[in-house]
């Protein structure tokens, strides 16, 4: 069964969370024994769906850099006060081989969890990590030139930039730390070449691999496996030519129907749709809501639609910080923005509930937190609402905002969905204090009738208005708190 349009996705920490699961019920649960009320619950949400993060075999060698580096204690003391060495599971990204970690499960309970879904509508999608793999995988012994090599002379100049590895006939190798090319190295993860042939083509056999038991993968940092963004990085380290085609063409063709979810920055994200992702991260959208001015807002929204409808929208995921810490007082209005316009919603485990704390993918362990019983209950009632087929199979339209006395109308944003004879007008104020604007929608409303009700299902508020005063006023005529947001059905 495809996706629907506008598909909701949620990410789970997968081992966080199933730890935290043993502890609730008194005995260790791995992925085939999660009970089903819980896969339940997220479907009757409306979820689409599930990206279970961080299934893959940790690296050993990525567990033991992690429990000594100073630069993430903080991070931890944050997530998990008081924690120990023990506590440290190693990076969910420094993959040691694509199986299932033990504290995980095994294949056979990916796929029974699978089946679930499956039986539920929903679909499963994993990480899938292109740009690097752990120091230990199989790979760095057996293969060593499906990674950047670097010579002797330059690790000597710079420790930092690569680990001195053995293979398996002895050899020595300076094998490059991967990175991103506007930081320092990552030192728990070998940077695979991308202009290899053979490293290519390992990436696509275990591509297939993971089609064979998941619906889809979210792929990490994937405008670094560009041709024009690796050359750039590595230059002449690559060590052979740019190849002919781009890496992520070979992968769309190898795995047909299969869900691909890019990481991607540095306006890449239309490059990377061109090439065949189902849905790119749309990390500016985020940044203009936290940070920008409704304007920016809708002027980011004004993107071709197709380009809309791939975008994947979100408030928080495990390498943001929580929305409810972030957002604070404004983060339900920044929630029904990222609920009611095109493309993916992506929500992340903790957001419902207002959990305040960034656990470092690092961390195998986590401090329980109390749930916002509130925004718990405010985020059910929204996600029950877009759940609807107007937010889903309509026509998704941006409203003009005109002043209502003042100019705090900069900070309203609003748009509407048009399914057949219904109509649903979102409004939301993304400023830090009160804003009243007149929303203009006349050209939306249904020819004919003299009269409208106006019913904020969100907020349980009902307000009638003629066609005659609409007008008369240049729009709807709206007042909104920090943080509120009208989620009208027109009737």
């Amino acid at each position: 069964m495809p996706l629907r349009q506008h598909p909701h996705l949620y990410e789970i920490n997968t081992l966080l969370w199933l730890r935290s699961l043993s502890r609730q019920l008194g005995r260790r649960v791995s992925l085939a024994s999660v009970p089903d009320d819980r896969w339940d619950a997220l479907r009757e949400l409306g979820i689409d769906v599930i990206y279970l993060m961080g299934i893959w075999r940790r690296s050993a060698i990525s567990r033991e850099i992690a429990r000594g580096e100073p630069a993430l204690f903080d991070a931890y003391e944050h997530a998990l006060p008081g924690w120990r060495a023990k506590d440290i599971a190693g990076s969910a990204f420094s993959i040691a081989a694509y199986e299932p970690d033990q504290a995980v499960g095994t294949w056979d309970d990916v796929d029974a969890v699978r089946a679930k879904f499956h039986a539920r509508g929903m679909r499963l999608i994993v990480d899938f990590v292109v740009n690097h793999t752990a120091f230990d995988h199989a790979w760095v012994a057996n293969h060593p030139d499906r990674y950047v090599n670097v010579p002797e002379d330059v690790f000597r100049r710079d420790l930092t930039a690569a680990r001195i590895v053995e293979t398996w006939s002895g050899e020595v190798r300076f094998i490059a730390c991967a990175r991103d090319p506007f930081f320092p190295p990552w030192n728990d993860v070998a940077q695979i070449n991308h202009f290899s042939a053979g490293a290519r083509a390992a990436l696509i056999r275990e591509l297939r691999t993971i089609a064979q038991h998941a619906d889809g993968a979210r792929c990490d940092m994937a405008m670094l496996a560009l041709s024009e963004v690796f050359e750039r990085t590595w230059g002449t380290l690559a060590g052979a030519p740019r190849p002919a085609e781009e890496f992520w063409a070979e992968a769309r063709a190898a795995v047909p129907g299969f869900i691909l979810l890019a990481e991607v920055y540095w306006d890449l994200e239309g490059r990377l749709q061109q090439l065949g992702f189902d849905f790119t991260y749309d990390k500016k959208f985020y940044d203009r809501l936290l940070h920008g001015s409704a304007r920016d807002v809708r002027d980011h929204l004004r993107a071709a639609a197709d380009f809309q409808k791939r975008s994947a929208r979100f408030v928080e995921n495990h390498d943001e910080e929580r929305s409810a810490s972030t957002f604070g007082d404004r983060v339900r209005a920044a929630a029904v923005a990222m609920s009611t316009v095109q493309g993916m919603r992506f929500y992340h485990d903790g957001q419902f509930e207002g959990l305040r704390a960034r656990v470092p993918v690092q961390l195998g362990e986590a401090a329980e937190e109390p749930e916002n019983g509130a925004l718990a209950a405010f985020y059910h009632r929204l996600l029950t609402i877009v759940d609807g087929e107007s937010f889903h199979a309509g026509e998704w339209r941006p409203l003009e905002i005109a002043p209502a006395g003042d100019g705090t109308h900069e900070h309203i944003a609003a748009w509407c969905w048009i399914h057949g004879s219904g109509l649903y007008v979102v409004v939301t104020n993304l400023g830090g204090g009160l804003a009243q604007a007149h929303v203009r929608l006349n050209a939306e409303l249904p020819a004919g009738p003299p009269a409208f009700v106006f019913h904020d299902v969100l907020n349980e508020r009902t307000f009638p208005r003629s066609r005659d005063a609409l007008e008369a006023a240049g729009g709807l005529y709206v007042r909104l708190g920090t943080g509120e947001a009208h989620l009208f059905r027109v009737d």
